[in-house]
């Protein structure tokens, strides 16, 4: 098993990765939210903001791991910032498509734990409008794109799955550090 530990969150807008994410890093400061490379304009706060031009080189020497584009921006996962994630602690990476959980468990040797965070579309709604969010139809056509990634991927398995309508961050923060020590534990045994 892989010494590297990192945890995958997937989940529709407003599941609650940030909330989650926000909660590992205080019960355990060593839990660091991976900063996707962001092409595009619009919200920077917990990405790296790049240029056409810094994705287009990442991709001709192949370390792009995983990109999308939701929201009229480009979003990458790269191997240079999951490298520097790595060396500053647990990794926690946040998606919103099978593909991506895919290509980056396959792309990249890790133990990762992968995360379903889900709560309807309706709580999709409430929390967006909530936080001021002024893009919610796009949260919402982007909560309809998940819920039909999953209806895609009928096969596809989680190491945990979180309602976060019904679990507060904190439990759900607890459940996933307790999954990462038991998969350290049975690694050495």
């Amino acid at each position: 098993m892989n010494p590297k530990q990192g945890v995958i969150l997937y989940g529709p807008p407003a599941s609650g990765k940030d909330t989650v994410t926000a909660a590992l890093t205080e019960l355990n400061s060593k839990y660091t939210q991976f900063a996707r490379l962001k092409v595009g304009t619009g919200k920077a706060a917990g990405y790296r903001m790049g240029t056409a031009e810094q994705l287009h080189e990442l991709e001709a020497t192949g370390d792009v791991l995983y990109a999308n584009a939701r929201y009229g921006n480009t979003y990458a996962i790269d191997r240079p910032g999951v490298d520097a994630a790595f060396a500053a602690g647990v990794p926690v990476v946040h998606l919103g498509q099978v593909d991506g959980v895919r290509a980056l468990v396959d792309g990249y040797p890790a133990d990762w734990s992968v995360v379903l965070l889900w709560c309807s579309r309706e709580v999709t709604e409430q929390r967006s409008a909530g936080r001021g969010d002024s893009d919610t139809a796009a949260r919402l056509a982007a909560w309809d794109a998940t819920r039909e990634d999953l209806d895609k991927h009928p096969g596809t398995t989680w190491d945990l799955t979180v309602d976060t309508t019904a679990a507060a961050p904190q439990d759900a923060a607890v459940l996933i550090d307790r999954l990462l020590v038991q998969r350290a534990g049975a690694a050495t045994a």
